[in-house]
């Protein structure tokens, strides 16, 4: 066996930010060579995973990203298993790392798509794994989601301060100068606030899932049996109509004027700099 000097299990420690004892048994069992030493620490990280397959990862971070001119955008949550681990440097350094990978992505959706992309050869999984090697606890991405726009538009998104739930919402406009306007830019940003304050499940609806829809009307129905057929639709039709305003985006009361609904902030503010605006798509993800 290869005699291990100190300053080479220094060098494999401040390659890999794995611990001292770490490196030197790996380093001992890849008989010093350095190549082999990484790959045994990520092996370890993947059997850390493996071993953890099934314990839940309700810790971590919605993470956003942006282009430069704002015609793409993403929205992405980064998982673990503690919060302890979720404020660690090497779990925040990751959570910026991911935005390099996210910029890189050619996939506008699933955390798979995501793992396997590579920046500078090396693929978002193979540096997940190094952390999952440091920290010892199984981390994942949970979800990922990509917006473009194709025409005249703009992308609000916003993350709470917690980073623990964040949205983004993408509108289509009739024309550039629209787009560009400093109202629907705001209202951009405060829907996308809004989005994540009132989780709202469908844009309208006809977006929501149709037999959720007939369950909720069987539910009202139930709770009215007893009364005549004409008075059970009348009152089934002014629940479904108090549901849609809870949870369709268009139809819900905005957080900032509840006089207004969501749909008619975007009118206002795009008639502002005379032009039409629409939503055409919104995601929300949240941790744990």
């Amino acid at each position: 066996m290869a005699e291990i000097s100190a300053s080479t299990v220094v060098k494999l420690r401040k390659m890999s930010g794995q611990g001292m004892m770490d490196c030197k048994k790996a380093l001992e069992e890849a008989d010093g060579d350095m190549d082999k030493a990484m790959e045994i620490l990520r092996k370890k990280g993947l059997a850390t995973l493996a071993k953890r397959a099934e314990r839940e990862t309700s810790e971590g971070a919605v993470i956003s990203w942006q282009s430069e001119d704002g015609k793409v955008a993403a929205l992405a949550t980064l998982c673990c298993e503690t919060d302890f681990v979720a404020k660690s440097d090497d779990f925040r350094a990751l959570a910026r790392d991911i935005r390099e990978y996210i910029a890189a992505c050619g996939s506008d959706e699933g955390s798979a798509n995501l793992l396997q992309t590579a920046v500078a050869g090396k693929t978002f999984e193979q540096m997940l794994t190094d952390v999952v090697s440091k920290t010892g606890e199984k981390m994942q991405v949970g979800d990922y989601t990509r917006f473009r726009l194709n025409d005249a538009g703009l992308i609000g998104t916003y993350v709470h301060f917690n980073s623990k739930v964040g949205s983004m919402v993408r509108i289509d406009t009739s024309d550039e100068k629209v787009a560009e306007s400093p109202a629907l830019k705001q209202a951009a940003s405060e829907i996308a606030m809004h989005i994540t304050a009132s989780k709202p499940l469908a844009l309208d609806k006809e977006d929501l899932d149709p037999q959720m829809v007939e369950r909720e009307k069987a539910i009202y129905a139930e709770q009215v049996q007893n009364k005549p057929p004409q008075i059970v639709e009348k009152i089934v039709e002014g629940k479904m109509k108090k549901f849609y305003t809870e949870y369709c985006l268009l139809e819900q009361p905005f957080v900032k004027d509840d006089s207004k609904t969501v749909e008619q902030v975007v009118a206002e503010a795009a008639k502002q700099a005379g032009g039409e605006a629409k939503i055409a798509q919104f995601v929300r993800f949240a941790v744990g």
